[in-house]
């Protein structure tokens, strides 16, 4: 039957949170052996969809079937035994323990005493078999972000997942990392497994995906094949209008000073090792300087040492004239943006007007006496649910519950709103869909405008490329040049990522 040729067939998924309608209605398939693209702005329901299927949101209403066969999943475990897959955006890893161990963990086993050896031999021969190579001894924390993903994938794997979710898989990974993702999922699929791929990185999708379905306001929008796709078709479904990257128009700020001077900074990262090697940087008030290079050339312990996380091993920092070496910045003097919103930005189980006042909750106006003033906090938040159109239902919802870029938007909103005269932002766009970008870009152009100074890190060379007054390349540590951003040129770039100071280029 030609119903069995589906791996996947979610039919009139409907999933209603308290005031918050998130799918309505939805219906998806992806066929076995396909690749299925999913697509749909932060907070069109997308990741929520995915988590019906995982088994960790009931559906209101609507059904699932796998291989033709209607189940009903209502945990984890059961999607696993289901044959479903899943590696969420954020990883679910248990930090200390080693690869294999995180592998098995959850696997019931009848013996008494563990023995890892033939979970190891196998493990090897799926890395062997995808080309994701991990060391299964390694203990998961000491890992670069792009092998914890290998992890959990190769732990789905492990347990024979007939349907695996990408959630952002590109998200957190470099060119080289992402080109690898994509021959494993092809070799994962021509397995006959079914992988469903969310991003919102169109190239990719292009490039990966046989089919893509779009979501909107948690409705669907539709299903086309990829072979028939472009950049803009799928982005004006996406948000309803045609959105692209483009540099944007800026005012001469002529009144620049030096406002971040750092001088000889050299530091160590987690592991010791030297990250930041003799480094110089000076970025002026009313400039957005892009800090590019590929993830892990130590942008960030440049952006943990400027704000105070991470001890210098030599050299300064000062910040508006202020000696600043290894002093938790002041908050009403630095915004900081960090690339991890969920980790090091947010408190995951605060709500979203305790996170706004998190940093501030022991002053004026928010507490008296050190006693919190909760009807100000709260009209504090609602002020800035609306200036930076966070899409919540009320103030008192915990940010756990809020979709990716709706989280941002809180850290966003907290850490430039005050008007400090350095923002430091890494990484703000990870993980959004373009109107977001699009959002974040205005933010930051907007601050630049008045007169902030703004260091804008980013691995995506297009973005920095569009916002930058100048772009600063970093490569092991060290600075490779200092280009013109309106008239720099993206293969000089490419090659100062890879090592090749500007000065010695042909």
């Amino acid at each position: 039957m030609q119903e069995n040729n589906y791996a996947l067939q979610m039919q009139d998924i409907t999933v209603e949170f308290p005031g918050v309608l998130a799918n309505d209605h939805v219906s998806i398939d992806c066929k076995k052996g396909e690749v299925l693209g999913l697509l749909g702005e932060n907070g069109a329901g997308k990741t929520t969809l995915m988590n019906v299927l995982y088994g960790l949101y009931p559906p209101t209403s609507g059904k699932i079937l796998l291989g033709g066969n209607e189940v009903h999943i209502s945990s984890p475990s059961e999607a696993i035994e289901n044959g479903v897959g899943m590696v969420h955006q954020h990883f679910k890893l248990v930090d200390t323990l080693s690869v294999i161990e995180n592998v098995i963990l959850g696997i019931p086993s009848k013996k008494q005493r563990l023995d890892l050896e033939p979970a190891k031999k196998r493990l090897l021969e799926l890395c062997k078999e995808y080309e994701l190579y991990v060391d299964p001894d390694e203990i998961v924390w000491r890992l670069p972000v792009g092998k914890q993903q290998w992890v959990e994938i190769l732990k789905a794997l492990y347990r024979d997942c007939k349907v695996l979710v990408l959630d952002e898989p590109t998200a957190v990974l470099t060119p080289a990392e992402s080109d690898q993702l994509c021959r494993a999922i092809r070799r994962i699929t021509a397995d006959g497994r079914s992988v469903v791929f969310i991003s919102h990185k169109l190239r990719e999708v292009i490039q990966i995906t046989d089919r893509v379905t779009v979501i909107r306001d948690g409705k669907l929008i539709g299903t086309i094949d990829t072979k028939d796709a472009t950049q803009i078709k799928l982005a004006e479904m996406m948000v309803g209008r045609p959105v692209t990257i483009v540099r944007k128009e800026r005012p001469v700020f002529e009144d620049k000073k030096p406002i971040l001077v750092m001088e000889g900074v050299s530091a160590k990262d987690d592991r010791g090792i030297q990250a930041l090697k003799n480094l110089n940087l000076i970025v002026h008030s009313g400039e957005i300087v892009g800090l590019a290079g590929v993830d892990g050339n130590g942008q960030r312990e440049l952006a943990e040492c400027i704000v105070g996380l991470r001890k210098l091993t030599s050299g300064s920092i000062t910040i508006k004239d202020k000696k600043v070496n290894n002093v938790i910045a002041d908050p009403s003097f630095v915004g900081f943006i960090p690339e991890d919103r969920q980790k090091t930005g947010l408190v995951m189980d605060f709500s979203i007007a305790d996170n706004m006042i998190i940093k501030d909750y022991q002053n004026e106006p928010f507490a008296q006496n050190k006693i919190l003033r909760y009807k100000v906090i709260k009209k504090h938040a609602r002020a800035m649910i609306r200036k930076y159109n966070v899409k919540s239902p009320s103030e008192d919802v915990k940010v756990r519950n809020l979709s990716g870029g709706n989280q941002q938007k809180v850290v966003i909103a907290r850490e430039l709103d005050p008007e400090p005269v350095l923002d430091i932002a890494a990484h703000p766009t990870r993980g959004l869909d373009l109107g977001a970008v699009t959002n974040v870009h205005d933010i930051l152009l907007k601050e630049r405008n008045r007169g902030a100074a703004v260091l804008f890190i980013s691995a995506e060379l297009q973005e920095v490329m569009a916002l930058s007054d100048r772009i600063i390349v970093l490569f092991g540590g060290e600075i490779m040049g200092d280009l013109n951003g309106e008239t720099a040129d993206q293969q000089v770039i490419g090659q100062m990522m890879l090592g090749q100071p500007l000065e010695v280029q042909k």
